[in-house]
């Protein structure tokens, strides 16, 4: 925050904490940056998106979709893409076979951009290296690779490595990636814009929405908001919990504030430990682990016109 010289900022999306050692940061959901596509909505009916223009501060929220494919400029060959910047998972049974292009069940065709990591996730299947004008730098038989500025890559296991091979012979390819919001309109990815995932939307058109819910996440715990005003202002919240001197909120009591804060449309982001606000660089509400937790990503207000990010 401070070296941004952010006014504020709290932690924004749901991320792999425990369930991925190799990458505890990816998104579990919609991660935009700047009009850079990170991270594809997952399609959980319980994601819920927060997306912010810096150019003027519009929100938009709800449950966005994607869809993705590759197209070979030369022969017309066309592949869907299944996510961005996600591990692939190999079928049961591939893992071992010599000649990746062999397994007959289907599999993950993934996208990779520099951001993900130092390295692509390394296995069994196949990884074909572009350019930033989509033409094929190299093709490898076997996942795992380092990019350089400008290369993305496209990785594909089971029976799709076959495909991509295949779709990627001997040209340039154009990657298509389509956002589109809850009424079917297409979300325009340009710089300027922001977009985080959370679970469940609070409220919405002045109505409070979330659902009836049993279990620890409905449960009392820290909680993070984000939403707008009836006039369009953009808030952001935190409600402490997990300690003696303040217990959190339930999902139904989580919209309650929401709505009383005068949150026509807001979502819940991540919370539990990773609950945190900073103002001015200084952190003012209480994480309630022993040590502020490392997170995905943020929600991050700068005073001043927006300026593109560099690279």
């Amino acid at each position: 925050m401070r070296s941004s010289q952010a006014l504020a900022g709290v932690n924004a999306s749901f991320f792999t904490f425990t369930a991925s050692a190799q990458y505890p940061g990816d998104p579990v959901g919609l991660g935009l940056y700047d009009g850079r596509l990170l991270s594809e909505p997952t399609g959980d009916p319980a994601e819920a998106d927060f997306v912010v223009d810096a150019h003027d501060n519009r929100a938009l929220m709800g449950r966005l979709s994607w869809s993705g494919s590759l197209h070979n400029r030369r022969t017309g060959a066309t592949l869907p893409l299944k996510y961005v910047n996600h591990p692939p998972v190999v079928p049961v049974g591939c893992a071992d076979l010599t000649d990746p292009t062999q397994c007959a069940v289907p599999g993950d065709v993934v996208r990779f951009t520099p951001e993900f990591a130092d390295t692509t996730p390394s296995g069994a299947g196949v990884e074909v290296v572009l350019d930033r004008n989509g033409c094929v730098v190299r093709t490898q038989t076997e996942r795992g690779t380092h990019l350089t500025t400008g290369q993305t890559s496209v990785q594909a296991t089971g029976a799709d490595a076959a495909a991509l091979l295949h779709t990627a012979d001997g040209g340039c390819l154009r990657t298509d990636s389509v956002l589109t919001d809850e009424e079917g309109r297409q979300v325009p990815v340009r710089p300027g814009l922001f977009g985080v995932n959370g679970r469940y939307r609070l409220t919405a058109h002045g109505r409070i929405v979330v659902p009836a819910g049993t279990g620890s996440f409905f449960d009392r715990n820290p909680r993070t908001i984000a939403g707008t005003t009836r006039e369009g202002k953009v808030v952001l919240a935190t409600i402490d919990g997990r300690m003696t001197t303040s217990v959190g909120t339930t999902m139904d009591e989580t919209a309650a504030v929401a709505d009383a804060l005068g949150l026509t449309d807001a979502v819940n982001l991540d919370g539990g430990g990773s609950t945190t606000m900073s103002v001015e660089g200084t952190l003012v509400n209480h994480p309630s682990g022993s040590t502020e937790r490392s997170v995905g990503d943020a929600l991050v207000f700068v005073p001043g016109p927006y300026r593109p990010t560099e690279g």
